[in-house]
């Protein structure tokens, strides 16, 4: 049995309930074995693969919180600190009744090696909670964010570990535990990111991780002769991420014809209209369905199956796992060319694996949603200078640090003599980048 394959069994075994979590681990341990095998005496003399599946530490805690009726609501909280190796912990917070030790152990590895390619120095960690922001009061989400803080402060600082927002936790979440942890430590310090702009947050961080995503489409539609301009593009989801991806890629000429949300998905082959979008969503705090009342000719409907309507390029921007086999067979079907995830994980990995098989060019989400966390490594050094940049420095530093992550992975995919395969291109080239650290750094 392989060095790798001898791991992952270990995971599994220590790790028992914990599917997404193995998801993760399998995917980044099977395309790492070619460099594994080349190395392998070394990496097991020091348990380098040991050390990398398993964090640093995990924080687990309870959180009591007064809704508005005056009952006590007790929710759970957590923050996995994963791997330090080039800089402090770094990932986001997320608030949804799905969140459990699992899925941010999944989401805090893939951070590692997503901090890695950004070529800043943070390391790999998430958080969060069950609790469920969704038909909350304001007074509410205070309650529970400070409740949050007042525990999670112990363990975070600026040049310690730097959450950020995820799903569920945007900027009235960020403001909230950001009062708390300064009323708390008495420290004003770039200890969260995706902060308003009154108090050290960065412009572009918004607009950040959709950019990114569309930003590096465009790099490997033009390293294959191609364009995103006239081309036909699905965004699923509906939040944050989703919003800017279609805001950047009509930008840059191309249609976006559908998105979605937990509900069921909106149609509008005129191309969404973005400020009714942004309208529902960041404004009223609707659902998609309402699009369809407000534009003529657009339809909405119910569930699953947006991967049904024909398009060119496939973005999905809304959580682990959305898009399986079936759907992918169709999206190909259906004349699909490109998926570049904007989500963590939302390609099941038989589904990965056929589109790859079946020439669809697939980025990854550890390298094509990277420019939402590379923006608030560039938030912290902000506020660490004590200054802010415009908003055209942000965004061509975005969009620096998004072209040299396609060329890092090309690279390192071409290194190993698999062009086009960025998923084993990505985990590689995070990866040795972060061995090389912990090795620098003996036994830790």
């Amino acid at each position: 049995m392989s060095y790798t394959e001898e791991v992952y069994e270990r995971v599994v075994a220590q790790n028992p309930g914990e599917p997404e979590f193995h998801q993760a681990v399998k995917e980044v341990l099977d395309s790492l074995k070619v460099v594994i095998d080349k190395n392998e005496e070394e990496y097991r003399r020091l348990s380098i693969l040991e050390r990398l599946v398993e964090p640093e530490r995990i924080i687990s805690f309870r959180v009591p919180w007064v809704d508005d009726s005056g009952k006590v609501q007790v929710n759970k909280g957590y923050r996995v600190q994963f791997n330090s190796a080039i800089g402090p912990y770094k990932g986001g917070l997320r608030f949804h009744p799905s969140v459990n030790q699992s899925i941010l152990k999944f989401l805090g590895f893939e951070q590692i090696f997503k901090n890695s390619l950004t070529g800043l120095p943070i390391g790999g960690g998430k958080g969060g909670s069950n609790f469920d922001p969704k038909g909350k009061s304001d007074r509410e989400v205070m309650a529970f964010c400070q409740s949050f803080m007042t525990e999670l402060c112990k363990y975070i600082g600026a040049d310690t570990d730097v959450p950020a927002g995820d799903i569920g936790v945007g900027g009235r979440e960020i403001g909230y535990l950001y009062g708390q942890y300064k009323r708390i430590r008495d420290l004003s310090e770039g200890v969260l990111t995706g902060k308003g702009l009154t108090y050290g947050g960065s412009l572009v961080r918004t607009q950040a991780t959709g950019y990114g995503v569309v930003y590096i489409l465009d790099e490997l539609m033009k390293a294959h002769n191609d364009e995103l301009s006239g081309k036909t593009v699905i965004v699923t989801g509906s939040g944050n991420v989703a919003i800017y991806a279609a805001e950047k890629a009509t930008q840059l000429g191309a249609k976006v014809v559908a998105m979605c949300d937990s509900n069921g998905y909106i149609h509008d082959s005129e191309g969404i209209k973005l400020d009714i979008v942004k309208d529902i969503k960041e404004v009223k705090r609707g659902r998609i369905r309402e699009y369809a009342d407000r534009v003529e000719g657009a339809s909405f409907t119910e569930g699953v199956g947006i991967w049904n309507i024909k398009c060119d390029v496939y973005l999905p921007c809304a959580t682990q796992n959305e898009l399986g086999l079936d759907a992918v067979k169709t999206l190909i079907a259906n004349g699909c060319k490109y998926i570049v995830e904007g989500a963590n994980m939302p390609t099941t990995l038989d589904a990965t694996e056929y589109a790859m098989e079946n020439g669809v060019l697939f980025l990854p989400g550890k390298a094509s949603n990277a420019g939402g966390v590379a923006t608030s490594a560039l938030e912290m050094s902000q506020n660490s200078m004590r200054l802010s940049w415009s908003a055209e420095e942000v965004d061509e530093k975005l969009h620096g640090i998004m072209k040299d992550i396609y060329k890092k992975i090309d690279d390192a995919a071409q290194r190993y003599d698999m062009k086009d395969n960025f998923v084993v291109g990505a985990n590689i080239a995070g990866f040795e980048k972060v061995v090389d650290a912990m090795k620098a750094q003996g036994i830790v």
